[in-house]
């Protein structure tokens, strides 16, 4: 009897989603940086164990909406929670509740959707009372079916995460075959790759202003290798510059980083060019939030 369950991965930014959600895949199919609003779309993670297949969807972080990119992702976080099995809602233990995060659950209290809370970061509370005075308060907040401690980057917990998800499985047929990580095309998953290095190498505002777009992917019929031409898009002439650098060292570095990661991901020789572009005020403009895949109906 194969089983499934539905499970959005949710809470505010920079709390840990995007890091459980590789870590319990075992892949890094979702970017990971220090910056906030990392995650733009909806990600989905897909993995199988024995007759159970758990699809996980990362969603970008609960935030304060500066323009209509931010906008789209809010609204995306927001409508994730519906018609799924299981929220695992993340947040960061060495914080107290916000008001944004209460408010987000809220409506789930209404629901039939198990709700879980992912307390994130308990390798950083030197003192363990504290831990027990955070799930006292998010007890008090909301009926949490399970409150989880963990330390994603410890990978101490991130097994009892899933064996909680598994409990919630409903007879049902597989619906993505059972070696399969994400939904995602590869194109998106390049993409993403090369935004995380970006957020990785620069500070400021320069890195959330970016979009990656694949604009070439092939595989050479006479070797293992893949050829990819990127475009970085950035908002600014000033933007442009920083990105590639002086003589292009910045380009370069950005490159370098991304090609071993993908290298790694698809397990073959990557020959990958960047060049990068400017297309004003993006963030704000609905026909390139669309074309860069980042709008709901893109996802839809």
């Amino acid at each position: 009897m194969t089983k499934s369950v539905f499970v959005t991965i949710s809470g505010r930014t920079n709390v840990g989603k995007s890091s459980l959600l590789n870590a319990i895949v075992g892949e890094r199919i979702a970017s990971v940086s220090d910056k906030p609003q990392t995650t733009r779309t909806r990600i989905t993670g897909i993995k199988t164990v024995d007759e159970t297949q758990m699809v996980f969807m990362d969603t970008p972080g609960l935030h304060k909406p500066k323009n209509k990119l931010s906008n789209y992702m809010l609204q995306a976080a927001k409508e994730a929670v519906n018609d799924m099995d299981v929220v695992l809602f993340v947040a960061d233990c060495t914080r107290q509740p916000t008001e944004q995060e209460l408010a987000f659950l809220q409506p789930l209290r209404q629901s039939k959707t198990t709700v879980m809370l992912v307390l994130n970061k308990i390798d950083l509370l030197e003192d363990k009372t504290v831990l027990m005075q955070r799930i006292a308060a998010w007890n008090a907040a909301f009926p949490f079916a399970e409150i989880i401690p963990i330390s994603v980057t410890e990978q101490d917990g991130v097994s009892l995460v899933e064996e909680a998800v598994c409990r919630c499985a409903v007879p049902s047929p597989h619906y993505f075959p059972d070696d399969k990580i994400t939904d995602q095309p590869e194109q998106v998953l390049i993409a993403e790759m090369i935004r995380e290095q970006v957020l990785r190498l620069l500070r400021d505002e320069v890195p959330h202003g970016v979009a990656v777009a694949v604009e070439r992917l092939a595989e050479r019929e006479d070797k293992d290798l893949l050829d990819i031409d990127a475009v970085i898009y950035c908002e600014r002439d000033s933007h442009k510059g920083i990105l590639i650098g002086k003589k292009g060292a910045m380009l370069k570095q950005i490159a370098s980083r991304a090609r071993a990661q993908l290298e790694q991901f698809f397990q073959i020789q990557v020959n990958l060019q960047c060049w990068v572009k400017v297309k004003e005020d993006w963030r704000n403009r609905d026909g390139l939030i669309r074309n860069f895949g980042l709008s709901d109906s893109s996802q839809s």
